[in-house]
């Protein structure tokens, strides 16, 4: 599968209707393009940030959705949104085991590799780092997602309820630790997120 993400930021007071207009015209929009497998809606209310994640079964299924949904992304996300920044990635490592539901929390890491080692980042995280996540209660679903030209990822773990994010932080940064040393990867960013809605097909 492939990825688009798009992160915005603004003024919290602002989030409530562009969730609405995502949640309305946003999923119709999303559900007639060919090969679409699901979204995430993910946001921080406090500081004022909202992520977008919508998931294509093909790197070409994504890429024809492109120009429909920039025309309409301005008028969606207003008037939240005063920075916005669209990136595509394709999906090394997709692992649900129970389906996130809204009121969830999400931890998102920004990593930096060298183009070189993608592949030694997709199989530890498959190897040594799924394994070990799964351990963490309240685990829903993990993925790596990959720019591999660009030497950029990204790493998601959701969980079923804001208590079981907070009480896996200890957890993951002891996994987060040992397999971004043994991927030779470097950590560049971490967030938390609200889950408002998280629905992806893998099959």
């Amino acid at each position: 599968m492939f990825v688009r993400t798009v992160y915005a930021t603004g003024d919290p007071a602002g989030l409530g209707p562009a969730l609405r207009a995502l949640d309305a015209e946003g999923h119709d929009l999303l559900e007639e393009r060919p090969g679409y497998r699901g979204a995430g809606v993910f946001v921080d209310r406090d500081v004022g940030k909202l992520l977008t994640v919508s998931w294509w079964e093909s790197e070409e299924a994504r890429r024809n959705s492109d120009e429909v949904m920039r025309e309409h992304r301005p008028a969606l996300l207003a008037p939240f949104a005063a920075t916005v920044a669209v990136a595509n990635w394709e999906v090394a490592v997709f692992h649900t085991l129970q389906r996130p539901a809204a009121g969830g929390g999400l931890r998102l890491t920004r990593l930096e590799f060298d183009p070189v080692d993608a592949d030694l980042l997709a199989d530890t995280f498959h190897a040594h780092v799924v394994p070990r996540l799964e351990t963490l209660p309240g685990l829903a679903r993990t993925a790596l997602l990959l720019d591999r030209a660009r030497g950029h990822g990204l790493t998601g773990a959701l969980f079923t309820d804001h208590r079981s994010l907070a009480a896996s932080r200890a957890g993951q940064a002891a996994i987060r630790h040992q397999g971004a040393a043994k991927a030779r990867a470097t950590v560049v960013g971490l967030e938390e997120f609200e889950v408002v809605h998280a629905d992806a097909r893998a099959d």
